[in-house]
């Protein structure tokens, strides 16, 4: 059985629901707290896949303390997720939380376990991701750090949520002392994250895990991400919230267990393993390769999206 508790999220996507929950109850984790928000008001049928997808809960046949928190009202990506993780760690010091779309590995539970107590006491380290994205091997160890929060399943404790503030609530104050200068050298990696911190604050944008970055950049924090992919996500699609384009080569990246960890010597960035995630990822410099979804540069669609959101926001602005 598995000793730290499991943070389900889900919503109206029942079939995904029940493979990723397969997966948990493999797994067998000793507390599982699941988090759903209400369907939409204006989504014919959405009540019914809501209900559905909850329903897949009543399949835990282990022994297990189940815990609910489910919406009477839809409250939207940004206030479901960051309300229910916060809830969440009412109940618990640590937590493995996995959406409806993020199938893991069965090895993701047993890596994020170990990481959580090894680095528990270790300030530095914010959180454990099960997520890679790189073109080849960046470590001879099982892991590596990096300044980037994946949260396409993932792990982390109270003492780092604590830091997390849905609202960014302190950007104003921190905006005007250049707060990227000291994350990215480049001025116009800069200026597209002092955008996107800028809609942020001014609730122009429905999403948790912005804020959730921005509190680990504040803290100086790293993320522990795996050599090679353990989760998949299996959500890309019409019918997402984000990762729409079904096309997409981030779209269910193969996965491998990881059947022994071996640690690296010290904790350190990454940071060439960093650069080509900026490049080619998150798609906020001027690399044309990234801009082009060349064979070696994942499309970054949901990005490419974001900024042409932001453009248009600041000329009607204007």
């Amino acid at each position: 059985m598995l000793d730290v508790p499991v943070l389900f999220c889900i919503f109206n996507r029942p079939e995904l629901t029940r493979q990723v929950f397969a997966r948990i109850r493999a797994a067998q984790p000793k507390m599982l707290l699941v988090v759903s928000d209400a369907a939409r008001d204006d989504r014919e049928d959405e009540d019914d896949q809501v209900a559905q997808a909850r329903a897949v809960i009543a399949g835990v046949d282990w022994e297990c303390e189940v815990k609910t928190n489910f919406a009477d009202q839809n409250m939207g990506c940004k206030a479901r997720i960051a309300t229910g993780i916060s809830w969440a760690f009412e109940h618990a010091e640590e937590l493995i939380i996995l959406e409806d779309d993020c199938l893991p590995d069965p090895t993701f539970f047993s890596y994020c376990a170990e990481l959580l107590t090894r680095f528990r006491d270790q300030p530095e380290v914010m959180m454990i991701s099960g997520n890679n994205f790189q073109p080849t091997s960046r470590t001879e160890a099982s892991y590596y750090f990096s300044h980037w929060t994946h949260i396409w399943g993932w792990a982390t404790w109270k003492r780092a949520w604590q830091h997390f503030d849905a609202d960014v609530s302190d950007w104003p104050q921190r905006k005007p002392n250049n707060f990227f200068a000291d994350i990215f050298p480049s001025a116009t990696d800069q200026q597209h994250w002092q955008q996107v911190m800028d809609n942020q604050h001014a609730g122009l944008i429905d999403t948790w895990d912005f804020p959730w970055t921005y509190a680990c950049w504040k803290s100086k924090g790293l993320t522990v991400l795996p050599d090679q992919n353990l989760v998949k996500n299996i959500g890309f699609g019409i019918d997402a919230t984000h990762t729409t384009d079904a096309e997409s080569r981030l779209a269910g990246l193969p996965t491998y267990p990881m059947l022994e960890i071996t640690h690296p010597a010290r904790i350190k960035r990454h940071e060439v393993a960093d650069q080509y995630t900026l490049e080619n990822i998150m798609s906020v410099c001027s690399d044309k390769s990234a801009e082009n979804g060349s064979a070696d540069s994942p499309r970054p669609s949901r990005w490419k999206r974001l900024r042409q959101k932001l453009s248009k926001r600041i000329l009607l602005k204007n």
